[in-house]
Order: structure tokens, then sequence, then C-alpha cells
């Protein structure tokens, strides 16, 4: 059986499926080309990341395929329902990717206290001509411990960031739609472990508190922190976005960035994905990445392994 990975699969995950019996392809297809090729090459299962949309046209023109899987968490690029109603298997990987998402969360940060983003941009124009300037303009940095981090979304990945959050000595509130309560467990590289239980609060009290706010929901229709939800920030507050583009009104983001209602901006995701707005790109307050949070060696080694076992778990062992 062949198995399409248009938007790439790890070595690790082409071996275990290698090693299940399955031909795997990593051709890149065209999005319009999808269809046609699945058909043309008897694929039985397509694998997908962000990039590559499995919507309802393909499922139909397809009858073939028995399997969409996601390399992730979010799986929006895919018509999840419609798929099952045609006896499709969808699948993902929700576990895989929490670790570098959190941790880029963190880069995100540390570079917001500490300016990083932006002298980064100087240092090589001016660092020769101007550096006690740039020593001044970045002298005012914060520390992260002992201050507050909301967390909107306390899935995998929000307790992911919670940990390591907890493990810089930072106090930790979350808020989320579906979850009440969970014990956050920080293990230490020495074995020891301790068990930290942390109780949601609502989206106002996050939105009061928070020095920080990193977001770790799904896509959806209308914005989490819009023009109103700004309002109630603490002033300088920082926000991270490495979950999804439109939970972020960027309109509004630009304007409390320059009224400093809010300090700075970690943005991996963007509303105009892939072609951010020129105002987000070139604010001296953004931290910028491309859409990476699960760009790690381990956690595409996690994803492609865990899928290739979903696999061989749906097609040969039933």
């Amino acid at each position: 059986m062949k198995v399409l990975a248009n938007d790439g699969i790890s070595k690790s995950g082409i071996k275990a499926l290698e090693k299940g019996g399955f031909e795997v392809i990593t051709t890149k297809v065209a999005q319009e080309q999808v269809a046609n090729y699945i058909n043309t090459n008897d694929v039985k299962v397509i694998l997908v990341r962000s990039a590559t949309k499995v919507r309802q046209d393909i499922i139909d023109a397809c009858p073939g395929l028995k399997i969409i899987g996601r390399g992730g968490v979010g799986m929006d690029n895919i018509d999840v329902d419609y798929a099952r109603s045609k006896n499709l298997h969808v699948i993902n990987t929700p576990a895989s990717s929490s670790e570098s998402v959190a941790e880029l969360v963190f880069a995100h940060l540390f570079t917001g206290v500490r300016f990083l983003h932006d002298s980064n941009r100087n240092m090589p124009l001016e660092g020769d001509s101007n550096f006690d300037g740039l020593k001044k303009a970045y002298a005012n940095g914060i520390e992260l411990r002992g201050k507050t981090l909301g967390i909107i979304g306390f899935g995998r990945i929000g307790q992911a960031v919670a940990k390591m959050a907890l493990g810089l000595g930072m106090k930790v509130i979350a808020a989320d739609k579906f979850l009440s309560d969970a014990v956050i467990r920080v293990d230490f590289y020495n074995g020891q472990f301790i068990n930290v239980d942390i109780k949601t609060e609502p989206l106002e009290d996050i939105f009061k508190h928070s020095d920080f706010i990193t977001l770790h929901v799904p896509a959806q229709d209308g914005y989490v922190i819009g023009k109103e939800e700004f309002a109630q920030l603490k002033d300088g507050v920082g926000i991270v976005n490495c979950a999804r583009g439109g939970v972020i009104d960027e309109v509004a983001l630009v304007e409390a960035l320059d009224n400093n209602k809010v300090a700075f901006a970690g943005l991996d995701v963007f509303e105009n994905e892939p072609t951010p707005e020129i105002q987000i790109l070139m604010h001296p307050k953004i931290s910028l990445t491309p859409h990476i949070g699960a760009a790690t060696g381990e956690a595409q080694d996690r994803i492609g392994t865990e899928l290739a076992e979903q696999i061989i778990s749906l097609l040969k062992n039933n």
C-alpha cells in the first residue's frame, strides 16, 4: 500500500512505515493535483502538516483513500467530520510536538524581555558605530522569574508551557473552555519531580492579572484577543501566539504595541499566512518566526513514528 507524505515525514517515520510493508512517497504534489495523483498512483494514505488541505473535493474525488493523517495537533486544514462520514480514518499526533512548541513560546518570551529581536536587527547595522547607544536602548530588560504567565487554552501544549514556566519560577494561571483543573508534573534531570495543581480561571481574570499571555487554542470564528480584550490587559504585557493565525486581531495588536499597552509580541502564526502583513513583519516590537512550532528534529521523529504506528494498526492489524 502507498502512503503519500505530501508535506514531508521524518526518516524514522519512513523507516517504520516501510518496515510495516508500506511504500512511502515524499514527492511534493501541488494542491490542485493532489486528487489526481492519489488516484493515478493508488494511494491509500495521505499525510499532511499545515500546508496541504484535504477538503471535501479531494475526499469525494478519491474513493480509494483510507486514511488522512495530520502530523501535529490542529486539523483545521482537513474536513474531518466529512471525511469520517465517508468512513475514512482521520488521525493526528496531538502529543508529539507539545514540548517543541512550548520551547518556542519561551524563545519568544526571552527574546521579547531582552529585546533580542530588535538588537539582532540593529547590531549588524550599528554595532560598530553606535555600541553605547544600542547598549542604552536595550538596557531595560526584565526577568521572567516571579512574573505571572497567563495561558489561554490548557491542553497538552498549554500544560507543557506551564511546566517550563513553573521551572523558571513563574506564577501560572490558565483559562480553558473545557478543562476545570490540571495537575502539572514538573520533572527534573535527576528523577525528582513536583506536582502542581492549577485550576482554570475565567478569561477576564487572565487578561487582568497576566504579565505575559500565550495562546494555545484551535482556529475559530472571531478573535480571542481583539480591541476590547486589549483594553482589559495590564499595561506593558507581552503576548505570544504559537497556536493559529486569526486568534489575535493583528490591527488591534499593532495599535496596542504603538501605544505601549503591549510591550512586545512573539508571533509564529499570522492572519494572512503565508503572506503576513508588512506592518507585522516590520514592527520593531514583534519577534517573528515562520510557523515553526513543531519544527524540531525530535518532534518530527515522534510525529513520524506515531503516524506510522497508527497507520499500521489501522490497516495491517485489522
